[in-house]
C-alpha cells in the first residue's frame, strides 16, 4: 500500500520548466538526484517537510506514526499562523515502542485515530509515515480507510518516511496526498469568475495577511489558500478556481500542474516579497483573469500602495543607503533582502547559493553585477574575509554565524525560518527596512566597536 519507487522518482524529478528538451538536459546533468542518496536527508528530511506544508490545515488533527521524537523534532518550528482553529498546534503521535515495532503499531495507530476523533472532532485527519513504521510495513493507507468508514472523517495518508529523501521530496509527496484525497471531494457554496488559489504559502509569520487584503480590494476572491491559514474544507473545493497562483515557492509546483492537467485551471508563479514583485504578481492575476476592468483598478492600487509605501521609507533610506552588507541565508529570504538593499540604497557585495538552483545563481550574479561576489564554501573564515578585504558592514545570516560578526564587529541580523514578522506585500519592505535600521543602529555596536581594555595601551604599573 506504500508508494512504489517509480512514483516517488516521478514525484521528485517533476520539474517547473515547460521546455521539455531542457528538462532532459537537466535530468542528464543531474541524474544522481533522482534517487535518495546517502546524506540527503541531513538537515530538513522529507517527513519534516511534509509536516511543514500539511500542518497550516488548521482544522484537522495531524497524526505521527512514528516514536514521539519524530513529532517532537518539527513541530513549532515554523510560526504558521491561524485566524481561526488552533487544532493543528495539537502534536499527536502514535508513540510506537519496541513492541510495536515487532509486532507491528497499526493496530494502536488505529485506536488513537478513534480516540482522538471523538475528543477532538477533527475536519479530517493526516497519518504521516516516518522511517520506522516504513520499515516494519505498517499499512497507513488501510488504517486510514478503515478509520474513514468508523468515524466519518476523512483520515488522509501521507507516505513520507524521512529516508525517501530531502526536503523538496516531502513537499511533493504531501502535495501527492492533497490531489489524491483532498483537492476534488468538495463543492463551494457559490463560485466567481475571478476565483483564484494561492499556493506555495504556509503563512510563516502571518505573510499571506498582508497579500489577502489587497486581492479583497480588487474583487478577487481567495477560493483555497493552499496551505497557509487553510481550513480542510477550501482545499476540497480549490478545484473550482479560475487561477492557481504559486507564491514564492515551487516547492508545490506538482499539485498546479496536477491541477491543470485534471481540472484545466491554469497557473502563474508569482513572489510577494518585494515591491516590484508585489506589483508584477497583482497585474499578473488580473491580466490571466482576463477582466479588462479589473486590470484597471490593479493599476490604480499599485500608484496607491506604492507612494503609501515610498513615503514610509524615506527615512529609513537616509539612515540606510550606501551601507554594505554580506547574505548568508535560504534562497527565498536572499532575494527579499536584495530587492530591500536595492529599494534602501544599499549594496550587496556578496551572497551564498548554497539553497539555490543554478537558474537563481545566475539571477543572483546579474543582480549583483560583476563585482559581486558568491560564497562557495559559506565558511566563517571565507565570509572574514571578505567583510575585511570590502569593508562590509552588516552580516545577514542565520545563528551559525553570529559569531563570525561578532569576531568582525559588524552589526548582525538574523533572519530564519523561526522569524516573527511578515515580509511579505508592501507592508513586509517596511518591516525589513525597521529590522536592517534597528540592527545596524543598535547602541551595542557602540561599545563593541571600543577597543579591549588590555589592548588600550593604559594599563598602570600595578597591573604589571
Amino acid at each position: 500500500m506504500n508508494p512504489t519507487p517509480g512514483k516517488i522518482n516521478d514525484s521528485l524529478s517533476e520539474s517547473n520548466s515547460e521546455d521539455a528538451s531542457q528538462q532532459q538536459k537537466q535530468k542528464k546533468k543531474k541524474s544522481s538526484t533522482q534517487l535518495p542518496q546517502p546524506g540527503t536527508t541531513q538537515g530538513s528530511c522529507a517527513f519534516d517537510s511534509a509536516m511543514i506544508t500539511l500542518v497550516p490545515i488548521t482544522d484537522a488533527a495531524h497524526v505521527v506514526h512514528g516514536p514521539s521524537g519524530c513529532a517532537a523534532s518539527i513541530w513549532g518550528s515554523y510560526s504558521s499562523l491561524s485566524s481561526g482553529s488552533m487544532l493543528y498546534k495539537i502534536r499527536f503521535t502514535s508513540d510506537i515502542d519496541e513492541n510495536d515495532i515487532i509486532f507491528g503499531g497499526a493496530k494502536k495507530l488505529y485506536k488513537g485515530i478513534l480516540e482522538l476523533a471523538r475528543r477532538y472532532k477533527p475536519a479530517a485527519v493526516f497519518v504521516y509515515s516516518t522511517c520506522i513504521t516504513a520499515l516494519i510495513g505498517d499499512d497507513i493507507e488501510g488504517v486510514c480507510k478503515d478509520a474513514t468508514e468508523k468515524t466519518g472523517i476523512p483520515t488522509i495518508p501521507v507516505h513520507c518516511p524521512g529516508f525517501i529523501g530531502n526536503q523538496n521530496l516531502g513537499n511533493r509527496v504531501a502535495g501527492e496526498a492533497m490531489l489524491e484525497h483532498v483537492i476534488g471531494t468538495a463543492e463551494p457554496e457559490t463560485s466567481t469568475p475571478d476565483d483564484i488559489n494561492l499556493i506555495g504559502e504556509h503563512n510563516i509569520a502571518g505573510a499571506i495577511w498582508n497579500v489577502l487584503p489587497l486581492l479583497e480590494k480588487l474583487g478577487i476572491r481567495v477560493l483555497a489558500k493552499i496551505t497557509g491559514d487553510a481550513v480542510y474544507k477550501e482545499v476540497c473545493y480549490a478545484h473550482r478556481a479560475q487561477l492557481n497562483v504559486i507564491l514564492s515557492s515551487k516547492a508545490l509546483i506538482n499539485v498546479a500542474k496536477g491541477m491543470e492537467k485534471k481540472y484545466g485551471i491554469p497557473y502563474i508563479e508569482e513572489s510577494i516579497y518585494g515591491i516590484e514583485s508585489m506589483n508584477q504578481c497583482l497585474r499578473n492575476i488580473a491580466a490571466k483573469l482576463g477582466n479588462s476592468n479589473l486590470q484597471e483598478r490593479t493599476e490604480k492600487l499599485i500608484v496607491e500602495e506604492t507612494a503609501a509605501i515610498d513615503e514610509k521609507l524615506g527615512l529609513y533610506i537616509t539612515r540606510l543607503q550606501g551601507k554594505r552588507i554580506i547574505l548568508s541565508i535560504g534562497s527565498f529570504k536572499s532575494w527579499l533582502i536584495i530587492f530591500a538593499a536595492k529599494k534602501l540604497g544599499m549594496e550587496v557585495i556578496a551572497i551564498s547559493t548554497n539553497s539555490n538552483t543554478e537558474e537563481d545563481k545566475l539571477r543572483v550574479k546579474s543582480l549583483l553585477g560583476e563585482d559581486g561576489i558568491i560564497l562557495e564554501q559559506n565558511t566563517p573564515e571565507e565570509i572574514l574575509q571578505i567583510i575585511n578585504e570590502n569593508q562590509a558592514d552588516m552580516l545577514i545570516a542565520d545563528k551559525r554565524h553570529q559569531d563570525t560578526s561578532l569576531t568582525a564587529r559588524i552589526p548582525f541580523l538574523d533572519i530564519n525560518q523561526e522569524r516573527n514578522h511578515a515580509y511579505a506585500g508592501y507592508i513586509g519592505i517596511l518591516e525589513v527596512a525597521r529590522e536592517l535600521y534597528a540592527a545596524f543602529y543598535n547602541p551595542v555596536w557602540e561599545q563593541v566597536y571600543q577597543p579591549a581594555p588590555w589592548s588600550a595601551g593604559n594599563s598602570s604599573e600595578e597591573d604589571i
